[in-house]
């Protein structure tokens, strides 16, 4: 039977990743890529100003846009950085590299789009505001199946496997430097997790924003520290990186396509760019204008990719240990960094990983919570969900990792699919708000965003009037 599971399961993989996502994710971020006149990479410095504001924000109905920033990021910035990229490079080989760094930066204009579709569909809510693909496929397209069909594979895919996905890499990290039990380690994120998800979504944030600075800083100040122990190697694992994902002998071989799916897979499991996770996070922002959001959001997509992705390749390419056939995941990141930096570097990524994919089980739970009250407001599927997530934390933490892995990377292949057709179907709104975001910036306003003044836009509440939002801008 389980043998079954895992071949039906590997097949449909195949189908997803191999024939159908590659196209449209690329299609779609070209595409987004060219309306929005390249908007990942000419509003850079517009996304750090805001960012920086957002950190001083004062709190309103919602919470700050750079407390959403650091939900989104919690959820980005996991296992996917230190064990996926490491699967990638395993599998793939170097060149796998290259096609992350790819999906990253035309991603980036997917995650500006379904963020900023986000903001403008959100709803009111007890805590401030809620919404993500969810809310934009009832409201803009009309199809609340849509909608619930979505809610029910992100629930199932962020709150139930991913998470699972999560605690395992904790256990296995800590197995491997501590020698600790992985039932006991189970146990402790169990409980750790119900304290922090029974508290609701500001509790959440509270805690995303203290725990994603700190490791994200802490985990790129090594991997400095390594590139420049090893600068005179740097422009080598470029030209590694690039010839096994461009050249003729892997052409040949048939390995550019394996480095092009496990680059493409491993990179959207990490940053998220177009998947429709990110988006529930950034509704729960208050701000002026929905594009302010979708810029942070998609400066979270570098952030992950460009910066912290690229650290751990770099680690792993400049210790050699990625050619150990028998090494993957979280140990072969944790021996490529003691290579590096000594024994205690095993010690220090299992403490990253603790708060890397930590952090990513709470950002994951938000995401399905929000997705359940789209589907049903009723408190009792909440708590039920809320005891699932925990049953799931220890279920990971002592399971074998493979079929985890597969049927993570199928729910997130269905999610991303019902998302990219969305908003490739809404993707003119997003460009409308975009130059009316643009327009006000010109004319040396702080951008207000009112609904009526974008066509075709109906059934955003909470941007009819925006009498907020205009007091704040004055």
């Amino acid at each position: 039977m389980g043998n079954l599971l895992t071949n039906i399961v590997g097949s449909l993989n195949t189908l997803l990743w191999s024939y159908v996502l590659i196209f449209l994710l690329i299609v779609l971020g070209i595409y987004f890529s060219f309306r929005t006149n390249f908007v990942q990479f000419k509003f850079i410095r517009e996304m750090i100003r805001l960012l920086t504001d957002g950190a001083k924000q004062e709190k309103g109905e919602g919470i700050s846009s750079f407390q959403a920033f650091c939900i989104s990021t919690a959820s980005r910035v996991g296992t996917g950085n230190l064990a996926g990229v490491a699967i990638a490079i395993a599998t793939g080989g170097p060149g796998a590299v290259f096609w992350m760094w790819l999906i990253a930066l035309i991603g980036g204009a997917s995650s500006f789009v379904e963020s900023t579709l986000a903001q403008i569909y959100k709803v009111k809510d007890k805590d401030g505001y809620r919404g993500g693909p969810a809310y934009y496929m009832e409201k803009a397209l009309n199809k609340r199946w849509m909608g619930i069909i979505f809610s029910i594979l992100i629930t199932l895919c962020f709150g139930l496997v991913f998470n699972s996905v999560q605690s395992n890499t904790i256990a296995l990290s800590f197995q491997e430097s501590f020698d600790t039990s992985r039932s006991m380690m189970g146990i402790i994120l169990s409980v750790v997790t119900g304290i922090i998800i029974f508290g609701g979504v500001k509790r959440i944030a509270r805690v995303a924003e203290v725990i994603v600075p700190v490791m994200a800083v802490a985990y790129v100040i090594i991997a400095t520290f390594v590139i420049v122990k090893n600068m005179a190697a740097i422009p080598q694992i470029f030209s590694l990186i690039i010839g096994s994902a461009l050249g003729f002998k892997q052409a040949a071989g048939g390995a550019i396509g394996v480095a092009l799916m496990q680059g493409i897979k491993r990179g959207l499991f990490s940053n998220e760019a177009g998947m429709g996770s990110a988006p529930n996070a950034a509704a729960t922002a208050e701000v002026s204008h929905p594009v302010k959001q979708g810029l942070i959001q998609t400066l979270g997509v570098f952030t992950d990719t460009i910066l912290i992705c690229s650290a751990t390749a770099f680690i792993i390419l400049l210790s050699g240990v990625y050619t150990n056939g028998d090494l993957t995941g979280i140990q072969l990141t944790q021996i490529a960094l003691s290579s590096q930096v000594g024994s205690w570097g095993g010690t220090f990524v299992a403490i990253c990983i603790l708060l890397f994919a930590f952090s990513s089980i709470i950002g994951n739970y938000y995401y399905g919570e929000t997705n359940i009250e789209f589907i049903n407001g009723n408190a009792i599927w909440l708590t039920i969900y809320r005891v699932c997530v925990v049953g799931m934390v220890y279920f990971g933490s002592v399971a074998k990792i493979q079929i985890v892995w597969d049927l993570a990377d199928l729910f997130m292949g269905l999610m991303a699919l019902i998302n990219l057709i969305a908003i490739g179907l809404l993707g003119h709104i997003a460009f409308a708000a975009l130059k009316d975001y643009a327009k006000q910036k010109k004319e040396g306003k702080d951008p207000v965003f009112k609904s009526s003044n974008i066509e075709g836009v109906t059934n955003a509440e909470c941007w009819e009037n925006n009498i907020e939002g205009i007091k704040k801008a004055n």
